[in-house]
């Protein structure tokens, strides 16, 4: 077993870890941050995408010993005070979902992109969230959702 501290969402945290453990599975197993999903398991999908040190990351492809000494944000820390980050805010306005299981990892994509490039392209957005797998909504109303909460979208219908 392996000591490592971190800080997730704002928390400080302090565990003995297998060191061939997870993040992903450190994340929901031992600390039940289950909104970061593991999809496949081979970093292909990008369901379990978190931010490590302010970066998105696979946490399928990061083991959490590696994590030691860093600052991880799920999806459940993105909302503060009980009022949902921009981010998330404009996928449900823009219904950038259907199923929901890629959703938390195409948000914290997202609020990576958007924290690199605050106003990108269509292509750029697409781009940026190509390591990203949906495979239920064609992405259309995705990139709407990037595009509203970098404020260029179009109005949202009520």
């Amino acid at each position: 077993m392996v000591r490592i501290n971190l800080t997730v969402d704002g928390a400080k945290v302090a565990d003995d870890v297998e060191p061939r453990m997870l993040l992903v599975h450190y994340l929901r197993e031992k600390l039940g941050k289950t909104g970061t999903v593991v999809g496949c398991d081979t970093s292909n999908c990008g369901a379990c995408t978190v931010h490590l040190d302010g970066t998105s990351v696979k946490s399928c492809n990061v083991l959490a010993v590696q994590a030691d000494g860093g600052e991880v944000t799920t999806i459940e820390g993105l909302a503060k005070d009980g009022q949902l980050h921009p981010v998330q805010e404009a996928f449900r306005e823009c219904h950038g979902l259907q199923c929901g299981y890629c959703t938390p990892g195409m948000i914290m994509q997202s609020v990576d992109l958007l924290k690199e490039n605050p106003h990108p392209s269509e292509d750029e957005i697409r781009l940026g969230l190509e390591g990203n797998l949906c495979r239920c909504t064609g992405y259309h109303n995705i990139v709407k959702a990037v595009q509203h909460a970098a404020g260029q979208g179009e109005a949202v219908q009520a």
